[in-house]
This record gives structure tokens, sequence and C-alpha cells, in this order.
């Protein structure tokens, strides 16, 4: 039996999340998607390239297995490793005029209702305009990265990573007629949850947030940043999406 010895008798210093963004030339994440997404919205302002090795599920992001890990490192600290950029969300609320709240994602910035709230209507605006009002359990705005998580889920298109477009996707529409939507990257999204009295959340990448007031304003745009990620082996695109999506299965 190894004895568990505390990370300070082993001589181990951490170090804040915030001074590794600054510090590091490369990060590589030893999990699952969601901590590729955690650690893309921490070095994104950087630009610090990300190496994944998938420790968790389904990996759709990750890049490479534990077993691979010796020599996806090996490549990943070669200066001619080929990387993607991917595109990110930039998202703002405002209330009553004043910023709340500022956010960078990778996959989707997402409005839902509470656990036991009726139906909600979502207002949306694009470049000022009204686009319609949405009366669903809720919508998402997705990137082509996202458009594999929550957007599929919920009905959306897939989305190649090359494609610049922000998808918005409604989450358990009351009207069929009421379908997703690819929109380009340049355009200025404005979302108006109308609450009421009912619980809505804005969620970013599934893993931060807040609770949005009544007529709270959330503006979604392109993001000026980008998550690198680094690709030490060939990628087909579409072979990932056959063994992880289960594509032309029967």
């Amino acid at each position: 039996m190894v004895e568990e010895r505390p990370a300070r008798a082993l001589n181990i210093q951490g170090h804040p999340r915030e001074e590794i963004a600054r510090a590091a030339d490369l990060i590589v994440t030893l999990g699952g998607d969601g901590t590729i997404l955690s650690v893309a919205r921490l070095v994104c302002e950087r630009g610090v390239p990300i190496l994944g090795i998938n420790m968790g599920g389904l990996g759709f992001i990750t890049e490479a297995g534990a077993g691979q890990l010796r020599e996806a490192l090996e490549k990943g600290l070669s200066e001619s490793c080929p990387f993607e950029e991917r595109m990110m969300l930039g998202a703002s609320v405002w209330r009553q005029g004043e910023l709340m709240a500022k956010y960078t994602v990778l996959n989707d910035v997402v409005i839902n209702k509470g656990s036991t709230s009726r139906i909600i209507d979502i207002e949306a605006y694009v470049n000022k305009a009204h686009m319609t009002t949405f009366r669903a359990d809720g919508l998402i705005a997705s990137t082509p990265t996202g458009s594999t998580a929550y957007c599929l889920s919920a009905g959306g298109p897939v989305l190649h990573p090359a494609v610049p477009g922000i998808v918005l996707i409604p989450i358990c529409t009351h009207t069929l007629a009421m379908r997703p939507i690819v929109l380009p990257q340049e355009v200025e999204i404005e979302i108006i949850p109308a609450t009421g009295n009912a619980e809505v959340f804005l969620t970013m990448d599934g893993q931060e947030g807040l609770t949005l007031m009544e007529r709270d304003v959330v503006r979604i745009t392109r993001s000026p940043f980008k998550t690198k990620l680094l690709m030490p082996f060939e990628r087909d695109y579409f072979q990932v999406l056959r063994e992880k999506l289960r594509w032309g299965s029967r």
C-alpha cells in the first residue's frame, strides 16, 4: 500500500489559475471536453495553445487518448505542430443600461428556464432588427465547435469548425415553425427574456453564469479571441463524426 502524502510534503507548489494563464506558453489538459472549455476561457486572451488529452467520456474536442500522451507531447512541443483556431463568442449582460457581466465562450451561450418555471417568451434582435419572439424553454447561441454539443441535442445543425457562423436554436419551442437558424459571424444578437415571475438562467459553456431579471439584455457577438487547439495527429473531421457521433451506424 502506497502512503498518501500531502502536496506540501512532496514539495509541490501550485499556482492560481490566472497566474498559469499569464505565464504559460502551452497548456496540456488531462480530462474531457469540459476541461478544455474551462481552459479555453482562461487563456483565450493570450492565445495560449491547448493540447487536449482525453481522460473523460466522449472527448469530441480533445485531440489524443491517454495511451498517446507521450507521442502527443513530443509532437505538441515541436514548433512544427499544426493547430486549429476555433471561433469564440463574447456575451455581455446589461441591466437597465448598466453592464453586469462579460464572458467569452467556446461552445455556447444558453438561456433557459428554471426547473419549475413555465414556458418563457424570449425576444431576439439581430443588428437591432426584431427577429422574432421565441416561446420556448430556452434559447441556445452556439459556435461551430458547440454545434456538436447542446446545440445538436436540441435539434440544431452540425457546423464544420471552419464555417464562420452562429447558430440560434430554441429549446422545446411551443411552435413547430420555430426552427434553428445559422447567422453570419459578424452580427450582433440581442436576447431579452420576458421572465415575469419565472426563474431564468444564463449559462456559459454549461459551466458558469447568472440568474437573469426581467428585461435584462444579453448581447452576443463574435469574440475577438480564438481558441488555439494543437493537432499532433492527422485529423479527419468526418471520421470524428463517424466515431464519436456514430454517423452511418445502424
